[in-house]
């Protein structure tokens, strides 16, 4: 796997992939993702944050997701474990279906961590939708914690956190 800062030029094969994604999501009675989120403009605001990266297999985008600083309001929820600096917020991971159940997201969570470790980044924060069990499940298994829950539009979201 190739990971790099997304493109402009990689647009279209994102919101591609995602569309794929959310129509699996909802397949599976998983409804957190729709028509309306994340949308093309959100993926083109990280673009230009330089915030928003691919993994790229076989010529292909084969996960895509955002790191930044930024936490919604509603994280002051979170009983967070670090609260002494520095800390990352991992936003709209998505596999493509394409590459689904090849251990992508494990393989790339890994590859995040890395990267922020090497930037003396000491922990990983993000939520995850409460009916989603196959994130849940990834998140769990690769040690993120459960800190607190939001309630949104969609319903509940548990906000997680890693210690690097």
């Amino acid at each position: 796997m190739i990971y790099r800062l997304a493109a402009e030029n990689d647009i279209d094969e994102i919101c591609g992939l995602v569309k794929a994604a959310v129509h699996k999501m909802q397949e599976n009675n998983n409804f957190q993702w729709d028509d309306f989120y994340p949308a093309r403009e959100n993926f083109l605001d990280d673009i230009g944050k330089q915030q928003l990266y691919v993994g790229v297999l076989e010529n292909h985008i084969a996960i895509v997701y955002a790191v930044n600083k930024k936490s919604e309001e509603d994280y002051q929820n979170g009983s967070w474990e670090y609260t002494g600096g520095d800390f990352r917020v991992i936003h709209r991971l998505c596999v493509n279906p394409a590459f689904q159940h090849r251990g992508i997201a494990a393989e790339t969570l890994d590859y995040i961590e890395e990267e922020l470790r090497r930037s003396n980044v000491k922990a990983v924060r993000l939520d995850v939708y409460s009916l989603n069990s196959a994130a849940q499940s990834l998140y769990f298994g690769r040690g993120y914690k459960k800190v607190g829950f939001v309630e949104w539009e969609k319903g509940i979201y548990y906000l997680l956190e890693k210690l690097l």
